[in-house]
């Protein structure tokens, strides 16, 4: 069970992990459970026969079957409707399945991948999942954490997504200077690697010359600090602009503490704390709140 928020790539996850099995030989059949209509799903997972229903104009083969031998990718399995869940967990405790309007039944030998970025101990607790289900499926967990807690990853992630853009798109190449860098590990990216992929993206589209146009493409629902934005500014106004100054470091480094401390309402230690959303020590974010007067609003 891959678990994260919606842009972290669990999807790549998956791949990689039949990739490096014994089954990477084998098919990998992905399927977006959140995309299947309620009366066709038993048909998409485990096909029919011909007659079966009204439309079914000729054998279909079902997911689970075309996966045989290999692995199969159920994303965003948290969107299965609570009364056909009995149904999947049959065929992932059994290894078997019926087509639709067939008697027959057909075993699979079939490694199972599912990926959800839903609270499913919630939805368990509130009736909304089946917790035989869920515990199926949940035999080894794998957490993929936000692009706001991975450093200096999304400095790697711009620049190939800067590289295959600018080749894409026929432009020449393009830098990340160090000031844009800053502003990009000082946002918080509530759509991970997919929202960071749309930016740069943009940037790429804005851009004139050999000047990246961060300053343009950053959402405005999320604006990046106001001390960054104008580094920002400068830079395109200067193209050799490529430091910030100390001042402008401290300014930034401020501002995303209390962006942290804001996301975490205010708590600075814990599982759910500010410092470790930043990747600090909680005293060492204590230390700084007092030194740039960084207090809880009344």
């Amino acid at each position: 069970m891959i678990l994260g928020e919606s842009g972290v790539g669990k999807e790549l996850v998956a791949r990689e992990l039949h990739a490096a099995s014994p089954r990477a030989d084998e098919p990998l059949v992905k399927v977006n459970c959140a995309s299947i209509p309620v009366e066709l799903f038993e048909s998409e997972f485990f096909g029919h026969v011909k007659g079966a229903f009204t439309g079914a104009h000729r054998d279909r083969i079902g997911r689970f079957q075309l996966a045989d031998g290999g692995t199969i990718f159920l994303d965003e399995v948290g969107e299965i409707p609570l009364d056909l869940q009995g149904k999947l967990l049959r065929v992932l405790q059994e290894n078997e399945f019926e087509r639709v309007g067939d008697d027959a039944t057909r075993k699979v030998d079939v490694r199972v991948i599912a990926a959800t970025n839903r609270d499913l101990q919630r939805a368990v607790a509130d009736g909304e999942y089946r917790e035989d289900l869920y515990y199926r499926l949940s035999v080894f967990p794998l957490q993929v954490p936000p692009l706001r807690e991975r450093g200096d990853d999304v400095i790697t992630l711009a620049q190939h997504f800067l590289r295959h853009t600018a080749k894409d798109f026929g432009r020449p190449e393009l830098h990340i200077t160090q000031a844009q860098a800053e502003v990009l590990r000082a946002y918080p990216w509530p759509g991970n690697v997919r929202e960071l992929k749309n930016v740069i993206e943009r940037a790429v589209i804005l851009s004139t010359g050999n000047t990246l146009r961060l300053d343009l493409s950053l959402p405005d629902e999320h604006p990046a600090p106001s001390a960054a934005r104008e580094v920002l500014q400068a830079a395109n106004d200067d193209p050799q602009m490529s430091v910030l100054t100390d001042a402008q470091m401290r300014d930034l480094a401020r501002e995303n503490a209390r962006r942290a401390l804001e996301q975490t309402g205010w708590r600075v230690s814990g599982e759910q704390g500010a410092a470790r959303l930043l990747g600090v020590k909680p005293t060492t974010l204590s230390d700084r709140m007092r030194a740039w007067g960084l207090r809880k609003p009344a």
